[in-house]
């Protein structure tokens, strides 16, 4: 999953006289690429990291793969662009502690999902946490037709469940939901005290701790070697900086209601690469349910008015 919530936290004016944020300066790698295409770049980068974080979890563990991903992704911010040490980290010090354990909700469960469930399934279902956010915050009547077009696929996934779709796997994804959900307004509360990414810097510091007893006990990072530790760096790379730096460059062209909807194509693309790389072949029912939520998305976009913001 993305972590647009926090960079859309970083795109507001910087408080601080340090140079350019890891945000901005990642992003200006990136040229003049239309958003939609940085977009449609972010979302397959993060469905090919967590395609190759399946293939780690035989040999790190999905707990550890988890660990080191974030541990990874705090170490590249951290050298970007130094997190400010001040008061406020003392004084909101049990704000980045919940913002870590949201982070850390949101990747453990959905690591420990993809094990069972399809990586499209699994996308799709924690896509109603920020779909739930959709409904909340939604005033038009034509994003509410789209949003129950949505509902309707997840709906067509019911029979599935504890036959073709493991229950356990989907209840996994949906406290990823849950977590994600919560880790939007939390990310625009930090955005709010820290300066520029220096909440997601230390959230992910914070989530790499809550992590670490987990990959432990898993006990199969420990002997992790060279190529195990280059993967999970190439998942951190994949899942969180690059999404960042290309989603950081979308949000200044785009509205915050078309950048979240069209981030909604994710499952749709998590299929997709579910299924060439991982040979996960989807059932009728399932391909209905991703293809809805699809169109949904498309609909509240086309819907949406082009100056808002």
């Amino acid at each position: 999953m993305t972590l647009q919530t926090a960079i859309a936290q970083s795109s507001s004016p910087e408080r601080d006289p340090r140079p350019a944020a890891a945000g901005p300066r990642l992003a200006r790698a990136f040229g003049r690429l239309p958003p939609t295409a940085l977009l449609i770049l972010s979302i397959l980068s993060v469905a090919l990291g967590s395609a190759l974080a399946t293939i780690l979890f035989s040999t790190v563990g999905p707990a550890g793969t988890a660990m080191l991903s974030a541990g990874f992704s705090a170490i590249v911010l951290s050298v970007l662009r130094p997190p400010k040490i001040d008061s406020r980290l003392r004084k909101h010090a049990g704000l980045i502690l919940i913002f870590g354990l949201t982070d850390a909700c949101m990747v453990l469960p959905f690591f420990l999902a993809i094990q069972s469930i399809p990586l499209g399934i699994a996308a799709t279902i924690t896509f109603l946490g920020p779909l739930g956010l959709a409904v909340a915050t939604s005033r038009r009547i034509s994003h509410f037709l789209w949003i129950g077009v949505a509902l309707l696929g997840i709906g067509l996934l019911t029979p599935e469940i504890g036959a073709d779709l493991d229950s356990t796997g989907l209840g996994l994804a949906a406290l990823a939901a849950v977590a994600w959900a919560v880790f939007v307004p939390l990310s625009k509360r930090t955005g709010t005290i820290f300066d520029g990414i220096d909440a997601l810097t230390w959230g992910l510091w914070m989530s790499t701790l809550m992590l670490l007893p987990f990959a432990l006990a898993e006990g199969t990072v420990l002997h992790a070697g060279g190529l195990e530790l280059g993967g999970a760096f190439a998942v951190a790379l994949l899942t969180a900086v690059l999404p960042m730096a290309m989603e950081f460059q979308a949000l200044q062209n785009i509205s915050a209601r078309a950048y979240g909807i069209l981030v909604t194509l994710e499952p749709a693309v998590s299929a997709l690469v579910g299924a060439l790389f991982l040979g996960q072949a989807l059932s009728g029912r399932a391909t209905i349910a991703i293809v809805c939520v699809t169109i949904a998305a498309i609909g509240v976009t086309l819907f949406e008015k082009p100056d808002a913001h």
